[in-house]
């Protein structure tokens, strides 16, 4: 199609917690809830990746006295909670888990050198005037409601033979001052020879229309939306997961950022502690950039921060509106902290459920780290004021 007076496409994709990077994701965040919930200040930093039948570890764990000795109990039940087993391969019983895990203790004096930065890291943060979306690009925020709502699905109606993994992209229409449109969507889910694919289509369609009435003030779905979905456009999709293609953490950093609409630092966040830099510098310039988008001086921000080794606290290297125009961010500063030692005290997970992140790190691994109501996201303790601009 031809795109012209200021309209542009938008392209974004989402991935199932059965797909076998996601699964990798996960799994390298139970290892960094269950030693920062042993010990706050614990140093973890791993890598997963699965094969068929097979999980590789590898990686440092440290502490002064951490007792990890449960990890492939873990991977199993993970493997269990996504949805593998009797239905579905490979069985969590079946795994071969291989660790090649440092877990030594810390060096004497590292703990106390948790709060500088043992690495440098380029990190970016954005935000967009979209709280129907949570502050995420509409196009992003459609990919992964729509993988949330597949999900569901296969929970839901199990007579349509659902198997953990689906694949969602979409291609939005942009244009000045209008709902951005949905111009095309393909859907992959996992699905048994056999199951009923009619049904499956009728219930796909649905669930990307009722993702879309949920943000309509920012979506316009139109007439056609069946005829603008491809489900399963490469023919059956029964051999997934881990059986159909193998995985590894930190692969999916496009999706667990904010879609190709934002250029990415490069760093992966699932797998590291809370002191860790990347994952801290993407926590920090995100609250800033929906602090200042949130503010109302301007429909969208774009935070770059530069981390050095032996730096206590990130420098702002750039803050910029939609049209790449400074932004002087003194007026926020005061909302965010910029210091591994504050962000490391105050994300760590110690503890999951009601009283405490109502997430569990390895499912906020799979959902996404920003939009979603994680306790980082900008709530109720971002007291901002709206300010009177013309808002570029």
């Amino acid at each position: 199609m031809n795109v012209s007076n200021g309209a542009r496409l938008r392209p974004a994709e989402a991935v199932a917690a059965g797909h076998p990077d996601k699964i990798c994701d996960a799994i390298a965040d139970l290892l960094v809830e269950e030693a920062t919930r042993q010990e706050p200040r614990a140093l973890v930093g791993v890598e997963v990746a699965v094969h068929r039948d097979r999980v590789f570890i590898t990686g440092r764990i440290a502490g002064t006295q951490l007792t990890i000795t449960d990890i492939e109990q873990m991977v199993r039940e993970r493997y269990a909670h996504i949805g593998y087993g009797d239905t579905w391969g490979p069985r969590p019983e079946s795994l071969t888990i291989v660790c090649d895990l440092d877990l030594g203790p810390l060096v004497p004096g590292e703990a106390d050198f948790r709060a500088v930065s043992d690495d440098q890291s380029i990190c970016t943060g954005y935000a967009v005037d979209s709280p129907e979306t949570g502050w995420l690009p509409p196009e992003h925020w459609l990919a992964l409601t729509i993988i949330r709502r597949l999900e569901q699905l296969r929970v839901r109606q199990p007579d349509l033979r659902l198997g953990p993994d689906a694949k969602a992209a979409v291609l939005c229409l942009e244009q000045p001052g209008q709902p951005m449109g949905l111009e095309a969507a393909t859907v992959s889910v996992q699905q048994k020879v056999g199951g009923d694919e009619i049904a499956t289509r009728r219930a796909v369609v649905e669930a990307v229309r009722s993702a879309m009435v949920s943000a309509q003030s920012v979506l316009e779905i139109p007439g056609d939306l069946g005829d603008r979905i491809l489900i399963n456009g490469a023919g059956n999709f029964e051999c997934g997961g881990p059986m159909g293609d193998n995985g590894l953490s930190g692969k999916k950093l496009v999706v667990d950022a904010y879609g190709p609409r934002v250029p990415i630092g490069g760093g992966a966040l699932s797998g590291k502690d809370f002191f860790k830099v990347d994952r801290v510098g993407a926590i920090a310039s995100r609250r800033l950039a929906t602090s200042i988008v949130r503010s109302g001086a301007t429909r969208e921000a774009l935070v770059e921060l530069l981390w050095q080794p032996g730096g206590r606290e990130a420098r702002i290297a750039a803050v910029t509106n939609a049209h790449g125009e400074a932004i002087d961010p003194a007026p926020w500063l005061h909302l965010v902290d910029f210091t591994l030692e504050g962000n490391g005290n105050r994300w760590t997970p110690r503890q999951f459920g009601p009283s405490g992140w109502g997430d569990r790190l390895s499912d906020v691994a799979t959902v996404g780290h920003f939009g979603s109501g994680q306790p980082w996201e900008p709530q109720s303790w971002d007291r901002v004021i709206r300010v009177s601009t013309g808002r570029p």
